[in-house]
């Protein structure tokens, strides 16, 4: 698992060598990045269930001007502290350990909105439509943000969205279902 484009190109990313975290594969990360395009540099990234970081990581190195990385896991978020430090990205990133539904909760709250959320749940946990459905109530895009959702590809989404405001794309590859909602 490696950094694909930026100012950190090529830089290996420390990875657990179990099966704890399932990092998004360089060739999914580059069709993400290409179908969403340019990343302005004034851009507010969240990174849910980050696991090792790599994605938020990828946003930064692209441009974006800060990054909040979530995992719930205490092992996860200390791969993506170790990660975010070797790209010496510590002054772009804020690391909260926290569960997605308590973390967009404390976002909610605080009035924070984003850019870009990009959220690669475990597959069992079938929580896009949930996730989907919390962004949208809680008003967490900025006009035109982008929420990124990665998934296994036999998940439904969308079958119970709230609101009909978002322009939505997929892609599938292998097992993995890639789909990309732009707030209107």
């Amino acid at each position: 698992m490696r950094v694909i484009s930026g100012n950190n190109k090529g830089k290996k990313l420390f990875a657990p060598k179990d099966t704890s975290v399932r990092p998004t594969a360089d060739k999914i990360k580059e069709s993400i990045f290409n179908m969403i395009g340019y990343i302005d540099e004034d851009s507010i990234v969240l990174d849910l269930f980050a696991g090792t970081g790599s994605i938020g990581i990828e946003f930064l190195c692209r441009g974006a001007k800060e990054c909040h990385f979530v995992d719930v896991s205490h092992k996860s978020v200390s791969f993506v502290k170790k990660n975010i430090s070797l790209c010496k990205l510590d002054d772009k990133a804020k690391v909260y350990v926290n569960d997605y539904e308590k973390a967009l909760s404390f976002f909610a709250k605080s009035d924070m909105k984003f850019d870009y959320i990009f959220a690669d749940a475990p597959y069992h946990l079938n929580c896009s439509d949930n996730i989907i459905n919390t962004v949208i109530r809680n008003d967490l895009l900025k006009k035109d943000g982008t929420l990124i959702i990665e998934c296994e590809k036999t998940e439904k989404m969308f079958e119970n969205i709230e609101q009909d405001v978002l322009q939505y794309r997929e892609k599938i590859y292998g097992i993995t279902k890639i789909g990309i909602l732009k707030y209107k």
